[in-house]
Order: C-alpha cells, then sequence, then structure tokens
C-alpha cells in the first residue's frame, strides 16, 4: 500500500484497496441471453404502463434479452402477510434471476403509484447473505395522462440508488399515454416509441458491461472492514 495513506490514519490498510483496472476487463464474459425483469405500477384493465412494459419487453427480445414480466395482481401489502406469500416468492425469485430491470409507473399525484411502491418494498435489501437487486442494471419509464413530467422516473431513481442498483442515465417519460397506443393496444410511431427503444438499447449495453462485475463493482471499503472486525471477533473468541 502506499506511503500516502500513512497521512489517512482513520483508513484500515489492509482493507482499503485502490480500484483494480486487471478485475474490471479481465476474464471470462456470460454469453447466455441478459435476463430482465419488467415492474408496472397499475391494475387497471387498459394499464398504459403494462402496454408500456409489453412494448419495451419486445423491444428486449429483438436485442437478444429473455424477458419475465411480473404481474402485480394479488400482491398483498407489505408487511400484510408473510414473506412466505406465494406472490412474494414469485417476485423476489424473479429479482434475483435478473441480471437488469425495468421499472414503469404511472404518475399519481406527483409521484409512483402505490401499486408500484408495493413491488419495490417487498424487494428486500438483503436475503441472508444476496442481495435481490444490489449491482443489477436499473431502466425508469413513467406514463402520464397529461403533459409529460419526470415526478415519477426521478422517484424511481431514488429508490434504484437506495437498492443499491446501476440506474442508466437515461429514461422514458410517456405524456398523455392514451394517445400514445392503436386498438391493438401497439405503440404507436412517435419520439416516445423511439425513446423506448434507445433506453432498452442501453439498459442491454449497461448490462453487458456490468454483469460480470457487478461483485466488484459494488465491493466496498466500509463492508470489508465490517466483515473483518466479525472474523477478528470470531477468531479472538476461539482463543479463549
Amino acid at each position: 500500500m502506499s506511503d500516502l495513506t500513512a497521512s489517512l490514519p482513520n483508513l484500515r490498510r489492509d482493507v482499503f484497496h485502490a480500484p483494480d483496472l486487471a478485475r474490471l476487463t479481465a476474464g471470462p464474459r456470460s454469453t447466455h441471453p441478459v435476463r430482465v425483469l419488467l415492474l408496472y405500477g397499475s391494475l387497471r384493465e387498459r394499464s398504459f404502463s403494462r402496454l408500456l412494459v409489453q412494448e419495451a419487453a419486445r423491444i428486449l427480445q429483438a436485442l437478444g434479452a429473455e424477458t419475465q414480466i411480473f404481474d402485480p395482481r394479488e400482491l398483498p401489502l407489505p408487511d400484510s402477510v408473510p414473506a412466505t406469500h406465494p406472490k412474494v416468492q414469485e417476485l423476489r425469485s424473479l429479482s434475483l434471476w435478473s441480471e437488469a430491470q425495468v421499472w414503469c409507473s404511472p404518475e399519481r399525484h406527483g409521484a409512483i403509484s402505490g401499486i408500484m411502491k408495493a413491488q419495490i418494498d417487498w424487494i428486500p435489501l438483503e436475503l441472508g447473505s444476496v442481495r435481490p437487486t444490489q449491482g443489477r442494471t436499473l431502466a425508469v419509464m413513467q406514463v402520464s395522462g397529461g403533459s409529460q413530467s419526470f415526478n415519477a422516473v426521478n422517484t424511481l431513481r431514488l429508490l434504484g440508488r437506495w437498492m443499491r442498483m446501476i440506474t442508466i442515465p437515461n429514461q422514458s417519460s410517456v405524456a398523455k399515454a392514451y394517445q400514445e397506443f392503436d386498438e391493438q393496444d401497439r405503440m404507436k410511431p412517435s419520439p416516445y416509441y423511439e425513446r423506448v427503444v434507445d433506453v432498452m438499447e442501453e439498459l442491454m449495453k449497461f448490462t453487458l458491461l456490468t454483469r460480470d462485475i457487478s461483485g466488484y463493482l459494488t465491493d466496498r471499503y466500509s463492508e470489508r472492514k465490517e466483515d473483518a472486525v466479525k472474523l477478528e471477533a470470531r477468531v479472538n473468541l476461539k482463543a479463549i
């Protein structure tokens, strides 16, 4: 370790590591299709957040991804039932399966819908030693009944950061969504559609770049230090 760390007395040197370019670029790369979980935030019979997610899934499949869309119907409110509930287990299993996720919410009262928030709330930061969202890439989208807004996508970004996800720079906000889908529930050609294509393309690129090194990207000094302290405590107990 460089002598420069001598000027940082609060550091624990044995777990303080400079970034290793070799670990970011070397090693085998996965060749299986990118696994993408898509969540939407409305239970309406003609839910535009669902229609937008379905359109996004088609684009992702054309880009080479494998997709799963979670149906939030019958998902209980958070903490109203044990986590062993079948819908909760389904959602958590899909999150663990995924390498990337797409979250799409309608804007309700300037924020995301309760249906959207309930799904995110049921996915814990940790399941034992496994984190169901950490290191996964995330794309955020919203639909609005009126003029274009970014309140919902901004909230989804905040939640994605809280869930320790890699949220891509691009995003989609579809204004007056009821005008953007035809009678067959397919999205019409428009700049909104082209933006969705842009977002899915970017999600795929970021996922291919990061999925094999996500563990290293999310490896943190503070957690390494905590693990070292716990290990020392166990060793000291055995020496008693």
